[in-house]
């Protein structure tokens, strides 16, 4: 059984190829190159009703039947599930999994997102707004993160899909212009992570 992974050099493809190495499991890098519009081609679409990477086509999914799966949340949860790993499958600790994998979700990669896209503006008064507006917010949610991690060795106490997801966006941090030395406890958990041989793996394999 080999897990097909559709994706591209990004955040959230990374998220998913880190995890993937960190529970063990075979896959097959299909690259879907988003800078040439691959992600709108109408087999993906079959896959990607949104059109966005990364998904996943499992040919091992629920009883036995192949299975596509969109959003990298959602592929996270399911990868989760379906290794027993990273994941309570119950009370506290799924809870705060949860609510971190959600906190990445809906804030940090919008965020960060947005500061990526006025960054490449020509236009600096288009600019000035966009990098004011997004660049607060992000630096924001790196505090939220570092009060976090301040009590924590990792989001959820122990590791999780959520330090996966947070992972593949703080890995953009120079992108972001954060500086991690800003945010002590982050650049502890950054560093610790990114030295896990898995974790190396999940960012060494190609994806463009």
């Amino acid at each position: 059984m080999t897990i097909q992974l559709y994706a591209f050099d990004t955040p959230n493809g990374r998220k998913i190829s880190v995890a993937l190495e960190e529970m063990d499991l075979p896959y097959q890098v299909n690259v879907i190159n988003i800078m040439k519009d691959e992600q709108f081609a109408a087999d993906f679409l079959k896959i990607s009703p949104n059109n966005k990477i990364p998904a996943i086509v499992d040919s091992e999914g629920p009883n036995g039947q192949p299975i596509s799966v969109f959003e990298s949340g959602a592929i996270l949860i399911y990868l989760a599930e379906k290794t027993g790993k990273f994941l309570p499958a119950s009370g506290p600790q799924r809870i705060a999994v949860l609510e971190w994998l959600m906190f990445q979700m809906a804030g940090f990669g919008p965020m960060p997102g947005q500061v990526h896209h006025f960054l490449g503006l020509s236009d600096e008064s288009d600019k000035r707004y966009g990098l004011e507006r997004f660049m607060k917010e992000t630096r924001r949610l790196y505090g939220v993160m570092d009060r976090r991690l301040a009590t924590h060795e990792y989001f959820a106490q122990e590791l999780s899909i959520a330090d996966f997801a947070i992972l593949g966006w703080v890995w953009r941090h120079p992108r972001h212009q954060v500086d991690l030395n800003d945010f002590p406890n982050v650049k502890r958990w950054f560093e610790s992570l990114m030295s896990r041989p898995s974790v190396k793996r999940g960012f060494d394999i190609a994806l463009k």
